[in-house]
């Protein structure tokens, strides 16, 4: 831009009224008033036929000059308000994950974190004691203490997430190495649960994931027996699914830390494809249980002769896909805003 076209009525007219622009629309119809097709610019190229032909040239070279310094104007002062605006688009839409909630974004809770919190609240009531461990555990506690043999597949590195930097340590593929580490410290009775994350090297699909959270309670008393196993998952089963009609039964299974084993089903119905729980001739599996298994009580110091128990998992995400009619368990860990104000809980 040359002081011979800064002098020029049009530049001296137009450059403080862009400059002053405040909002894009504006600048537009400034931009189509100028350089439009029928612009003042476009006005001023059609005199050309009109002139000499040294005139022409001369005039020409001006008015082309002067287009492309208002264009070259315009264009910074674009420049400018686009990013103002996006300036104050992500002051405006700027989330402090570190911020208390405020009363204008009220959190909620995730679906997960309700039923974690009503089973918690639900078995402290029975005297159960909440215990906790690492997720990140060692063979013995993980494996050995609970029988697991040394050839047992889930021993594997296809089921188990091993640490490459310390030896015969993994992610923990259950909550029992909790139970493991309180009874070495503290002597029965006790009931305790403990709920947390637990990691298996599984696919991710509708069904699985290879971290997810898990239930597991023990109960340590004397006189204890497999009818007090089943009352109590029963009256559990009829408290979380709210439905005091279910019905529950036993199949026989396998499982190292427990004799007998079992799994847990409670009658159900699947009418129309609808799952319902608590009616219907149907039976769905629920969890695995089972007596504390005499070499688990020795491997923590305890006289199998003198205390009986039992023992029970389950997965928590099943439990709520279960009761919410959730078909994909990765909804549960998607993100999606429109998912967790539709389930979440304001508190």
């Amino acid at each position: 831009m040359t002081d011979v076209y800064l002098k020029h009525p049009l530049l001296s007219e137009w450059q403080p009224k862009i400059r002053d622009c405040q909002n894009l629309q504006s600048l537009e119809e400034i931009r189509i008033h100028l350089l439009g097709k029928t612009g003042l610019i476009t006005i001023e190229l059609k005199t050309l036929g009109q002139m000499a032909p040294d005139e022409r040239k001369s005039k020409g070279a001006e008015i082309n000059a002067l287009r492309d310094c208002l264009s070259e104007l315009i264009n910074i002062q674009k420049d400018e308000l686009q990013k103002k605006a996006l300036e104050l688009r992500l002051q405006e839409e700027t989330i402090d994950i570190t911020l208390s909630p405020r009363p204008e974004k009220t959190g909620r809770l995730h679906l997960l974190t309700q039923v974690m919190s009503d089973i918690q609240s639900y078995f402290s009531d029975l005297g159960f004691q909440m215990v906790e461990g690492p997720e990140i555990d060692d063979e013995y506690h993980n494996f050995d203490a609970l029988n697991i043999p040394s050839h047992h597949p889930a021993r594997q590195n296809h089921d188990t997430f091993y640490l490459k930097d310390r030896p015969s340590h993994l992610l923990r593929t259950h909550t029992s190495t909790a139970q493991i580490r309180t009874l070495t410290k503290q002597k029965p009775p006790l009931r305790i649960i403990s709920i947390g994350r637990v990691y298996r090297s599984d696919a991710l699909d509708a069904t699985h994931t290879p971290m997810f959270h898990q239930l597991e309670g023990l109960v340590l008393e004397p006189n204890i027996n497999i009818g007090h196993l089943r009352g109590c998952l029963t009256d559990f089963c009829k408290h979380f699914f709210g439905s005091s009609e279910i019905k529950s039964r036993f199949r026989p299974s396998f499982f190292p830390f427990t004799e007998p084993s079992a799994e847990l089903d409670i009658n159900c119905s699947r009418e129309n494809g609808q799952l319902k729980i608590g009616t219907g001739d149907n039976w769905l599996e629920i969890l695995g249980c089972g007596m504390v298994h005499p070499t688990v009580l020795k491997n923590c110091g305890i006289d199998p002769n003198e205390f009986q128990g039992f023992a029970f998992g389950a997965g928590v995400e099943r439990f709520t896909m279960i009761k919410y009619g959730l078909p994909d368990i990765r909804a549960l860990y998607d993100s999606d805003e429109r998912w967790l104000n539709h389930y979440g809980t304001r508190y």
